[in-house]
């Protein structure tokens, strides 16, 4: 099992932001995004099983586990914006971008807007769009009615719904605590910036190679909200996990990590293989 270090980078913008760090120096270079509610500790499982080809690091976003808490700054632009200093920060020029959940978003607007920088980008479980998703219109009018201290039901309830099958409980308990982390206003106006962004814009103009992986027993995203994302960015590639919720990479972190490392391999030619743009499938 690879070891994880946890280290900690200020960006140009003036956050301090710890991150895990994991795998040997001449790895190729990967990022893991979390999503809402979560910190690095969300891809402990993939950064124990990485393979001798990657390098990963993976930042704690602002607002959320041990990272500086500033009072604005939550929209997805903003993430991205901490994203690309982040690659800076720790000096990787071009990186392989895994999003995860909402973290997906800012990855994407990235992957947009500086294809220079992205070799290639994961999705994991990254909605297309939230306009048409109830479970988005519901977190809304529960986060609004929060007030700190967050109370742990709230968080429990929040993951509750992520896995469609069972999750070591310790490391269920980790999670909580990181999102016990978040303050108020942090859930509240993350939620808001996703609401208010048109992301069904943000897949727009992608042009590096792609590759969604989605768990068929997603509670909040469908399949066709895939298909969506696959016919807006050209060349894309569905990985589709039977038996997997939400968050399929605390489920089956070995063939997630599988899944990224052989997509890695393709797009940058050091973690082997001639970089690669892939091809559409429906999964």
């Amino acid at each position: 099992m690879s070891t994880v270090e946890v280290k900690s980078t200020r960006l140009a913008g003036g956050s301090l932001l710890p991150y895990a760090e994991a795998g040997p120096p001449d790895g190729a270079p990967v990022v893991l995004v979390h999503g809402l509610g979560d910190s690095w500790w969300t891809f402990e499982p993939l950064l124990r099983q990485l393979p001798a080809t990657l390098h990963a690091y993976a930042p704690t976003q602002r607002g959320h586990g041990d990272a500086d808490r500033p009072a604005e700054g939550y929209r997805p632009e903003d993430f991205a914006r901490d994203l690309l200093q982040f690659l800076d920060a720790v000096g990787i020029g071009r990186a392989v971008l895994v999003g995860a959940s909402s973290g997906g978003v800012a990855a994407r607007m990235v992957a947009g807007s500086h294809p220079d920088r992205v070799a290639g980008l994961v999705l994991m479980g990254v909605p297309a769009t939230l306009d048409d998703k109830p479970a988005a219109a519901t977190l809304w009018e529960s986060v609004q009615a929060l007030r700190d201290p967050v109370p742990r039901p709230f968080v429990e309830q929040f993951l509750s719904g992520m896995v469609s099958r069972p999750v070591g409980r310790g490391f269920m308990a980790t999670m909580t605590e990181e999102g016990l982390k978040v303050p108020a206003y942090v859930w509240q106006e993350t939620v808001r910036g996703l609401l208010e962004t048109d992301l069904a814009a943000t897949l727009r103009g992608i042009l590096v190679p792609t590759l969604l992986l989605w768990g068929d027993e997603d509670a909040y995203l469908p399949r066709a909200d895939q298909q969506r994302i696959l016919d807006t960015i050209f060349g894309s590639t569905l990985v589709v996990h039977q038996g997997s919720g939400h968050v399929l990479y605390w489920e089956q972190p070995e063939r997630v990590v599988q899944d990224i490392a052989g997509f890695a391999g393709r797009v940058l030619p050091r973690a082997g293989g001639e970089a690669d743009g892939g091809g559409r499938s429906s999964g």
